[in-house]
């Protein structure tokens, strides 16, 4: 309960305040790693050979410990973006189930058919607010809840119908999985990195600054420093955007939604009655028979 809290109080900071915010935490960790140099310099006199063996050293401690630091960010940034992936194949998935849905449909009797229509289009808007909404989402979960009630009594009440028809089984396993889309959907959006991944990132960045502010020494060095510590929050402003399913700027695209309701109001019910019936006095042998050779 405690990690839940955390994790929405990190979701709750802007991006900017992340960015600075981890800045600032790398610049004085490096602070820190400066004034203990400075110390251990004025305690310890060191002789030449001493230094050059020592610089060495922590040479190669200062590569390790950026070499780590880079695998933890992957580490970070891949479990972002694979949730990301998820939830951008989980809009197609949706979008195929409730295509196939609208088009089953159809080879229902009336009045079932219309009413499945008429709400497959007002769920399929649903939810492409409820996707894109920033905030303010109450409204929009209750309704999607309510179409899918409403979806579910015209699907039973049309047992009749699609029994008739012989589609009994596949119109139950459509439906079906129209409400397990939504249901993978909206956890997926709660999905977040682990708040324990997310501090242990912190912690690593302050102890890799402040390992970096103890080994750099001169203008250039600093300079180095600099860069490192402006593009690490760069990396960090990412992978936190990407751990905001519905508040970051770098949501699931939601076009094939949107491609599927145009779809479906270009394709009302009446559109596939065109062959339903063949038209009057078109190729009947009986009245072919009856008219004179010219």
């Amino acid at each position: 309960m405690q990690g839940e809290r955390l994790s929405d109080w990190l979701v709750g900071l802007s991006i900017p305040a992340i960015a600075a915010g981890t800045f600032c935490l790398m610049l004085l960790a490096a602070a820190g790693g400066q004034l203990i140099r400075r110390a251990q310099n004025r305690r310890v006199k060191r002789e030449e050979g001493e230094t050059e063996s020592s610089v060495a050293q922590e040479g190669y401690l200062l590569g390790s410990v950026l070499g780590l630091l880079g695998l933890l960010l992957a580490f970070t940034f891949g479990m972002a973006l694979n949730r990301y992936e998820a939830r951008r194949e989980l809009v197609v998935q949706e979008a195929n189930a409730i295509g196939t849905a609208y088009l089953r449909s159809q080879l229902l009797d009336e009045p079932y058919r219309s009413m499945l229509s008429k709400l497959l289009v007002s769920y399929t808007e649903n939810r492409i607010q409820l996707a894109t909404v920033g905030g303010g989402r109450g409204p929009y979960l209750e309704r999607n809840d309510e179409l899918l009630t409403e979806i579910w009594s015209v699907v039973k009440a049309s047992r009749e119908s699609a029994l008739s028809h012989g589609l009994t089984t596949a119109l139950l396993i459509t439906f079906n999985e129209v409400i397990d889309r939504d249901s993978e959907r909206k956890i997926a959006w709660n999905l977040r990195i682990p708040v324990e991944v997310l501090f242990l990132l912190l912690i690593y960045l302050g102890v890799t600054a402040a390992v970096v502010g103890h080994q750099v020494d001169g203008p250039r060095g600093k300079r180095a420093a600099l860069v490192l510590f402006i593009l690490v929050p760069l990396s960090i402003t990412i992978i936190a955007d990407l751990n905001r399913p519905m508040s970051g700027h770098a949501r699931e695209s939601q076009e094939p939604m949107i491609k599927l309701l145009a779809s479906l109001k270009s394709q009302p019910p009446q559109v596939f009655d065109r062959f339903s019936t063949a038209p009057p006095d078109a190729g009947d042998p009986k009245e072919l028979k009856g008219r004179p050779s010219r």
